[in-house]
């Protein structure tokens, strides 16, 4: 299994200065407008293109996943893909982006990729089935995922270093139940973020940009949806919250933290989890570093609950926390220090 992500890699690595050429010819380039940006110069964007195309390529090579799910993968991937591209152009709204999203997600669904079922958590009957819920619950799961991972897209590397990460997790979960065509996808997509990174690494030659987070988003939702919710334990449906629990546990705090000091929920500001590792003195490269750890032990915390050992699990989300709570509070203790001055 480990051959298709190396593959994958070399292929995403190899497209990347191509992608670098063709985002300056068309004008995709990210040019740094406001004090949120941590870059001082246009940026080429696109690099999305070469994550999707190496991971495509990959899969039709090594995957045995249906052809009707590999079909849905690819039109959900392609429309998600076409609409990161001119949004990195020009802009477009939030209401026509959440809609092709939509569109997205239930072309998914209805290629097989949908959540029919939970094992109850709290015991008695081994399944809650979704019924009519099925499709707007998936749906829901499949936009929500897809945006937390474009959310973190904030620093050199984060984004593509997180999914890589999140999807060798997936990986592993998937081929704990069983699950060998979802392992297959997410270790592919671990190879084709990987090979990207050392383009996208502090300093970063060029951006994934919503081309490559969006679609990054949509695969580990789709296959955390396929590959680990649909396991035999109740904690199966807890293991993809902590899988991927950095863009989403972000977000939610994002959302809480704007609901809270009234402010709108979309209205970007420079509170995530890696602006506050910036505003306390660590650079790019350690933040992002930092993040990946979060991400690392978040995710070997909910392997080790999913094999029921709890010992590891409580040592692991325990030092996760740490890493989190010693950052964010000295830099509330910093913000209200430069406040009362």
């Amino acid at each position: 299994m480990y051959i298709p992500a190396i593959i994958a890699g070399l292929i995403s690595f190899l497209l990347t200065p191509l992608v670098i050429r063709l985002a300056h010819r068309f004008g995709a380039l990210d040019i740094p407008k406001d004090d949120r940006r941590v870059h001082n110069k246009p940026m080429p964007l696109w690099g999305g293109i070469a994550i999707f195309t190496s991971f495509f390529i990959t899969m039709l090579l090594f995957s045995n996943i249906e052809q009707t799910k590999l079909l849905g993968l690819f039109v959900a991937a392609s429309i998600i893909l076409v609409t990161g591209m001119i949004d990195d152009v020009k802009p477009l709204g939030a209401k026509l982006k959440f809609g092709v999203q939509i569109i997205a997600a239930l072309v998914l669904v209805f290629s097989g990729f949908e959540i029919k079922y939970f094992t109850n958590f709290f015991g008695g009957s081994n399944l809650i089935v979704l019924g009519a819920f099925s499709i707007p619950i998936t749906v829901l799961w499949i936009v929500g995922v897809t945006n937390t991972v474009n959310l973190i897209d904030g620093l050199d590397g984060l984004a593509a270093g997180i999914s890589a990460i999140a999807a060798v997790t997936l990986s592993y979960i998937a081929m704990l139940n069983y699950r060998y065509d979802a392992a297959m996808i997410t270790i592919i997509l671990a190879g084709s973020a990987i090979g990207f990174l050392p383009y996208n690494f502090n300093p970063a030659k060029i951006f994934m940009g919503d081309t490559g987070a969006l679609f990054l988003g949509l695969v580990l939702a789709a296959v955390s949806v396929d590959g680990a919710l649909k396991g035999a334990t109740a904690l199966t449906v807890v293991v993809p919250f902590l899988a991927l629990g950095v863009p989403i546990f972000d977000t939610a705090f994002a959302i809480l933290r704007r609901l809270i000091n009234r402010k709108p929920i979309m209205q970007a500001d420079k509170g995530h989890l890696h602006h506050r590792l910036l505003s306390i003195g660590l650079g790019q490269r350690k933040a992002v570093l930092s993040m990946y750890l979060i991400s690392a032990l978040l995710g070997a915390g909910s392997v080790a609950l999913l094999k029921e050992n709890w010992m590891h699990a409580a040592v692991l989300l325990t030092l996760a926390a740490i890493v989190v709570f010693i950052p964010v509070n000295r830099s509330l203790i910093l913000h209200k220090k430069n406040t009362l001055e």
